[in-house]
C-alpha cells in the first residue's frame, strides 16, 4: 500500500519513452545523443577485435581465433551458402558479416554492465540498416537482370493474365515498402520493449526495496529476480534479432538475384 501511495504522490516514475532520448551534446535533431556515440564506438571496438585476432591466424587456432572462424562460418554457411546459394552467396558473405557483428554488439549493450542500452532500441539506426539492406538487394537485382528484367521477375511465369497485374502490385509494395520497414520494425520493436521491461523489473524493483513496507521489499525482491531472468532471456533475444536480420536481408537478396521468382 505504501507502495501505491507513493507512486500516486509522484515518487516513483515509471520508465517511458523519454529514457531512449538521452543527448550529449547540443539537442534537436543534429544532437550528439548518448546512442550515437555508442554505435560509433561499437565500429571501433569491432574493428579492433577483429584485427587482433586475425593478426596471427594459425593452422591450430587459439580459442579467439576459433570462436572468431565459428561466428564467421556460421554466417558463410548457415545463412550466406544456405539461403543465396552455393553458387552466388560468397561476394555478400562480408556484408552479412559486418551486418551480424554490428547489430550484435549493440543489441548487447542492452545488457553490458555500467551501459545497458541496447543502441538498436533508436529507430534510425535499425531504419539506416534496413535502407542499407534495401539498396543492396535492389542494385544486385537490377545489375543481374536489367532495370526490366528486375521488375518483370516480380510475376511468376504461368499466371492467369487477369491477376497478372495485381500479383505485380502486390509484390511491387512488398519489394519497396513492406520488406524495409518491417525489417526495421522488427529490429527495433524487440529492443524497444526489451530495455523498458528492464528498466521496469530494475528500477521497480529498487525502488520497492527502498521505500516499500517489510511485505512491499519482498516483492522488491521478486521484481531483482525477474529482472535477472530477464536479462538472460533477453541476451537470447539480442542474438535471436541479429540472426533474423541477416538471414532475412539473405532471403531477399536471393530473391533479387533468382532466376525464377
Amino acid at each position: 500500500m505504501s507502495f501505491v501511495l507513493a507512486a500516486a504522490e509522484g515518487g516513483y516514475e515509471a520508465p517511458g519513452v523519454g529514457e531512449f532520448w538521452q543527448p550529449i551534446f547540443g539537442d534537436g535533431a543534429f544532437a550528439i545523443t548518448r546512442s550515437s556515440i555508442m554505435i560509433m564506438l561499437s565500429v571501433v571496438l569491432i574493428s579492433v577485435v577483429l584485427l587482433t585476432m586475425t593478426r596471427r591466424l594459425s593452422v591450430v587456432p587459439s580459442k579467439p581465433q576459433m570462436m572468431l572462424e565459428g561466428a564467421y562460418t556460421f554466417v558463410r554457411n548457415g545463412v550466406g551458402r544456405d539461403v543465396i546459394g552455393s553458387k552466388d552467396f560468397l561476394p555478400y558473405v562480408p556484408f552479412l558479416f559486418s551486418l551480424f557483428a554490428l547489430i550484435l554488439v549493440n543489441n548487447l549493450f542492452g545488457v553490458l554492465p555500467l551501459v545497458q542500452f541496447p543502441t538498436m532500441s533508436r529507430f534510425g539506426f535499425p531504419l539506416a540498416l534496413a535502407l542499407v539492406v534495401y539498396g543492396v538487394y535492389h542494385y544486385v537485382g537490377i545489375k543481374k537482370k536489367g532495370l526490366g528484367g528486375y521488375f518483370a521477375s516480380f510475376v511468376p511465369h504461368g499466371l492467369p493474365k487477369a491477376v497478372v497485374p495485381f500479383v505485380w502490385a502486390l509484390e511491387f509494395i512488398t519489394y519497396f515498402f513492406t520488406r524495409p520497414i518491417t525489417l526495421a520494425l522488427r529490429l527495433f520493436g524487440n529492443m524497444f520493449a526489451g530495455h523498458i521491461l528492464l528498466l521496469l523489473f530494475i528500477l521497480g524493483g529498487e525502488y520497492l526495496l527502498v521505500h516499500g513496507s517489510a511485505l512491499i521489499k519482498v516483492a522488491g525482491v521478486v521484481s531483482i529476480v525477474m529482472a535477472f531472468v530477464m536479462t538472460i532471456f533477453e541476451i537470447l533475444v539480442e542474438f535471436l534479432q541479429a540472426y533474423v536480420f541477416i538471414l532475412l536481408t539473405a532471403v531477399y537478396i536471393q530473391a533479387s538475384i533468382a532466376d525464377e521468382h
